[in-house]
């Protein structure tokens, strides 16, 4: 269905979705000889050198952190939160059930349940086991981790369950039919890849995967999606679309507009552009014409919905960058042009997503970074535009709708306001509370302030502070900055139990900053700190730290910072600028050899984001921030904690270790956590995630307090 096209696409630009697999026992894409490089020997993900350097790191830095008074308790205390029952079981809608997965403390890998809208409504709903992925782990020998299921619309009688070894991107892909809960002898079935499929009809699938020498791109995803009919092999399937090899990577789609179905070929070119081609009945292959940054965001009663990245004048009527607009579904595949404004954000305001209900478009903006919701309805060719009766000043996110009716689930929250999902009808325009989690921790004393710096440039960037009420200006507040900066990703007010118990109950201060290169005000913030302009990111967040600084809220002894992927590159480069204004840094799963990146696992993908190493001029730009080609031996660095993954195979753990060897090298302490499991998150289970914030939040009193 297309409204989960979109976020589908990002995903696995991103590599949060299944794809090609990687021999994690040699180096990916590694040039064979660097000799300007003393610790490329780190990147061979499990060699047995590297692994051995990876253990007594980890030894020896945890006996310092997990030592502190206070690791115990946080971690007691991170495992109770993590697999309470006390949390919102969010659902997805098919075929008139609610399908929601679950981990807790039996559950570890976790159970993928169902019950029905009745049954959900109450406090303790009885649920219907589909599938149960520890017994799945048992019985196959595996250490799977659950990483989704695509089932087929609109009878959803079939599933293609993505199961992921330690929470790897790449996955197998195991044919599951829901209505027995039982995976399908002789079924579809993919082999350890990173891969993309698409349902075509019961026995039809579009599929891309590794099937051998010269089948995926330069940034490791499919460069060839095949036909594929049931009880025919894989390998011979025939060839629909094959991209180029400096793709990013192609996507089949099968969008529907009530009963009409639309086959689509998505072919990414960079992170941010991509063609949409239409296939035909013979499977021809037709190209929209459309600005190749643009996203078709929903199909919807023969009207197709787009969002515009940059200023497009496609006739008479120019359209400014942000503005969503539409066009009548045939005649865009008739290549006119009478699209028309269905939504104009203010220079406050952006578009955060967009989905569809059966009989309407459902719009999620941010203006200055909180959530205002609106539905539109089109009815004899025209669009009536209501603002949704919805709590403000906060967070809210659409967690499950359907093509099939009109009842959308909808999550809220803030920084202090625990989540609650409200049950909204979109006909009747009414919404009811139906889930809400209990306080987590005490907020009585705790207030929520958003203030805006000045960047140099004269550009207001907005930050969130968490704080106790009555606590001292006297520049001694332990202080934890978080940012990410990148990928028009917005940083929006949560709630969030962790942060809430770990740090704010025990006096920490806690702060956001919503810096360029996010999505806080649309595509403009995001291109901002692209590329060359990628310096406006860190400024803006180092800004936010001087600002903390010059309010006297916290020092640079009591001041750290936090970033993980994109934001692992974000404190990396800032330390290394700045190492004068912080005492801690947490270096999560981080980019940091940006020589190199473009040849580790994904990184390829994300050249649009950051530009090309290997072009000179723009090597000329990355090399004055990448942290890796920045570390002196004559300053003197706050005692950095780099956590990072073995299975993470999108960020290549070699950044880590590399960045830690180095710093080694030239004298500089440092703390060191590498699991050999988890993903690019970091963790693959509840345990392993409360003993990650953890040793996090340890590290951080160790470091920060007074």
């Amino acid at each position: 269905m297309l409204k989960k096209i979109n976020l589908l696409l990002l995903l696995v630009i991103l590599g949060a979705c299944s794809h090609q697999v990687q021999n994690t026992n040699t180096v990916s894409n590694v040039e064979t000889t660097v000799p300007s490089d003393p610790f490329l020997w780190l990147e061979e993900v499990e060699g047995e050198k590297a692994i051995e350097w990876v253990k007594e790191r980890n030894e020896k830095s945890l006996k310092v952190i997990k030592n502190h008074p206070k690791f115990e308790a946080l971690h007691e205390n991170n495992k109770a939160i993590y697999n309470s029952d006390e949390r919102i079981p969010y659902v997805g809608q098919m075929n008139g059930y609610l399908y929601n997965f679950w981990r807790d403390e039996t559950h570890v890998r976790g159970i993928y349940r169902r019950t029905t809208l009745a049954e959900y409504r109450k406090e303790e709903p009885m649920w219907e086991t589909v599938l149960d992925v520890d017994a799945l782990a048992e019985a196959d020998n595996e250490n799977w981790v659950y990483k989704g299921m695509s089932c087929r619309y609109p009878v959803y009688d079939r599933c293609l369950v993505n199961l992921s070894r330690g929470g790897a991107d790449a996955t197998v892909v195991k044919e599951f039919d829901l209505e027995s809960k039982s995976f399908v002898k002789g079924g579809f079935f993919l082999p350890e890849s990173k891969n993309s499929v698409a349902w075509v009809d019961l026995n039809t699938v579009m599929v891309g995967a590794d099937f051998g020498e010269g089948s995926m791109t330069d940034s490791g995803y499919p460069k060839i999606t095949k036909m594929w009919r049931r009880g025919t092999p894989m390998m011979d399937a025939p060839v629909v679309f094959e991209a180029k090899q400096t793709d990013v990577g192609i996507w089949p789609a099968v969008i529907y507009d009530g009963d009409d179905a639309y086959k689509f070929i998505i072919q990414a070119d960079t992170f941010y552009t991509r063609s949409w081609h239409i296939l035909d009945d013979s499977n021809q292959s037709k190209a929209l014409d459309l600005p190749k940054d643009i996203n078709l965001s929903g199909l919807i009663d023969g009207q197709a919905i787009l969002e515009l990245k940059s200023d497009w004048q496609p006739a008479a009527i120019t359209f400014n960058q942000g503005d969503l607009i539409t066009i009548s579904f045939t005649d865009l595949l008739a290549d006119k042009k009478n699209f028309k404004a269905l939504m104009k954000p203010d220079a406050s305001t952006s578009i955060s997503s967009v989905s569809t209900s059966k009989n309407y478009v459902l719009v999620n903006t941010l203006k200055d970074v909180s959530s205002v919701m609106y539905q539109l309805s089109y009815d004899n060719g025209q669009w009536q535009t209501e603002t949704m009766d919805l709590p403000t000043l906060g967070a809210m996110s659409i967690s499950g709708t359907s093509d099939k009716n009109d009842d959308v689930f909808i999550n809220y929250s803030n920084y202090l306001t625990p989540s609650t999902l409200y049950y909204y009808n979109a006909t009747t325009k009414k919404a009811e509370a139906i889930k809400s989690l209990p306080a987590m921790f005490d907020k009585k004393d705790l207030v929520v302030e958003q203030h805006f710096m000045t960047a140099t440039d004269g550009v207001q960037v907005p930050y969130f502070l968490i704080r106790k009420e009555n606590i001292a200006y006297n520049g001694k507040n332990p202080t934890i900055l978080y940012g990410y900066g990148g990928f028009e990703v917005s940083m929006r007010p949560n709630y969030s139990s962790i942060v809430g118990t770990n740090w704010l109950e025990d006096g920490g201060v806690y702060v956001v900053a919503n810096i360029r290169g996010g999505g806080e005000y649309g595509p403009a913030w995001h291109q901002a700190a692209l590329k060359e302009n990628r310096h406006v990111a860190f400024n803006d967040f180092i800004g936010v730290a001087e600002d903390l600084i010059n309010k006297n809220i916290t020092s640079p002894d009591h001041l750290g910072i936090i970033g993980g992927s994109n934001g692992g590159l974000l404190v990396g480069a800032v330390y290394t600028m700045r190492p004068d204004l912080f005492n801690a840094v947490v270096c999560a799963v981080p980019l940091l050899d940006m020589k190199r990146y473009n040849k580790l696992l994904a990184g390829a993908s994300w050249m649009a984001e950051y530009g090309n190493p290997d072009i000179p001029k723009e090597w000329a730009y990355i090399k004055t921030y990448s942290p890796y080609h920045n570390l002196s031996a004559t300053k003197e660095y706050p005692k950095v904690f780099f956590t990072t993954s073995t299975r993470d195979d999108r960020v290549h753990p070699g950044h880590a270790r590399k960045m830690a060897a180095l710093m080694e090298s030239m004298g500089h302490e440092y703390f060191y956590y590498e699991n050999i499991e988890g993903g690019h998150g970091g963790a693959s289970n509840n345990n392993q995630a409360a003993y990650l914030r953890a040793l996090t939040y340890s590290y951080f009193w160790h470091q920060l307090a007074p």
